[in-house]
């Protein structure tokens, strides 16, 4: 799991490269509003917790309207009945819907970093939100990701464990 994880961060910032004069980059952090939702033959239960994200990522201009965002995030939610640490790989697609609104949605990848025993430690999803460019550096954003992947190994048919999660949080270009 080193191995993929340092593959995808080389990748992530690797891209960023290849257009220098039309990348930048940035740091962000905010809340994470997680919810974990465990289903057993229809029937499911959902917990909720808060916890909190961290990480950089890059702007890679395509276009005067489309920029492609890669990003390596820290994502830990450690109270109550939900924990768990995790490190995130966003890929997003921004559309600059105008000067200070940017609309966002892709893949993110995601590797949990304490998973118990009979638990997947690799996790995916798919990310949409919005960002308010507050100057040309600072920026708000909402996010949130809809948990895909079933985070049970070997789980039997109709039972499934997934992490979904509203992000809200501030960001800064260099």
């Amino acid at each position: 799991m080193k191995k993929l994880l340092l593959i995808a961060a080389v990748a992530v910032f690797g891209l960023s490269n290849m257009n220098a004069q039309e990348t930048k980059f940035g740091v962000k952090a905010g809340a994470d509003f997680a919810s974990v939702k465990v289903k057993v033959s229809g029937f499911s239960v959902s917990t909720s917790e808060t916890g909190f994200y961290v990480g950089g990522f890059a702007e890679v201009g395509v276009s005067d309207t489309f920029t492609f965002q890669p990003e390596l995030l820290y994502i830990s939610v450690s109270t109550g009945t939900l924990n768990f640490d995790q490190i995130s790989i966003p890929l997003m697609a921004k559309f600059g819907v105008s000067e200070k609104i940017d609309v966002l949605a892709g893949p993110a990848l995601g590797f949990l970093l304490d998973s118990a025993d009979g638990q997947k430690s690799f996790n995916y999803g798919i990310e949409a939100g919005a960002a308010y460019n507050i100057t040309e550096e600072l920026f708000v954003e909402a996010r949130y990701n809809i948990g895909l992947a079933n985070l049970i190994e070997n789980a039997p048919s109709g039972v499934s464990t997934k992490i979904s999660g509203l992000f809200v949080g501030l960001g800064y270009r260099f």
